[in-house]
């Protein structure tokens, strides 16, 4: 495939003109840091059939096969460090082009990129930490890790005796309706909309970068792949997402 240069020296203009930008990142801004995609061939859950959140809530077995799997999903990426897109939108972010970074991932690498917490909209949760589901009591996850292996069950919550579970949005869990009016409100607000690294098939997740768009929104689309929106988009760019943004914001 042709390098993109014309594409990304538009992308670069594009950024240059706009004044209040979202970042929108999906799994392909984290393959480079060794974050596995759970949906490509040979990922998680080609393995591992995903466990449903009524599951979750309902077995105290299956509670504990859950955590079991993450300690060993969180033991092979506890070491991944924020990649050239987390930098690149970093960037935007302290440099007042952007408002706020929606993510669709889990491994707090925006935060450890330099984005403030509040600029950023976590829509599946983070995986770097656990909570109560009934007093929202934050736990950390060596300590639920302790408690695995001492006692072969999984953690309960040691201020209420609720049920422990990672920060996450599970399948089958109810989205928070705060965290999706938020990230609607960033959406509505912004004058350009990157989606990067996203396969748009996660909804609602995905309706995001059209909602942008119908309120006046320049959409630009970062992927390694076509996705589905790409008629749609003003830009598309099936090229890296690291190079296409180090290269588009430097």
């Amino acid at each position: 495939m042709k390098e993109p240069a014309r594409e990304i020296a538009k992308l670069k203009r594009l950024i240059e003109e706009a004044e209040k930008i979202v970042a929108f990142t999906g799994a392909g801004v984290s393959t480079e840091c060794g974050i596995p995609d759970f949906r490509s061939p040979g990922g998680l859950w080609t393995k591992y059939k995903p466990i449903e959140f009524s599951e979750f809530m309902s077995s105290a077995e299956t509670r504990l096969e859950a955590w079991r799997r993450y300690f060993r999903l969180y033991d092979q990426v506890a070491g991944a460090k924020p990649g050239r897109s987390h930098r690149a939108i970093a960037q935007l972010v302290m440099n007042g082009k952007a408002t706020h970074v929606i993510t669709q991932n889990i491994d707090n690498l925006h935060q450890e990129s330099g984005v403030p917490p509040e600029k950023i909209i976590e829509l599946h949760g983070n995986g770097s930490f656990a909570k109560c589901l009934s007093c929202e009591r934050r736990h950390e996850i060596q300590w639920a890790r302790r408690v695995v292996e001492d006692s072969h069950q999984a953690p309960t919550c040691v201020a209420c005796g609720g049920i422990v579970k990672t920060a996450t949005i599970s399948f089958g869990q109810p989205m928070p309706e705060h965290v999706m009016a938020e990230a609607h409100g960033a959406a509505e607000a912004c004058d350009l909309f990157l989606a990067v690294g996203s396969s748009l098939k996660v909804f609602p997740a995905a309706s995001l970068p059209v909602l942008a768009q119908r309120w006046g929104a320049v959409l630009v689309i970062i992927n390694n792949e076509p996705t589905d929106f790409d008629e749609f988009a003003d830009l598309v760019i099936n090229w890296d997402a690291g190079d296409t943004l180090s290269r588009a914001v430097s």
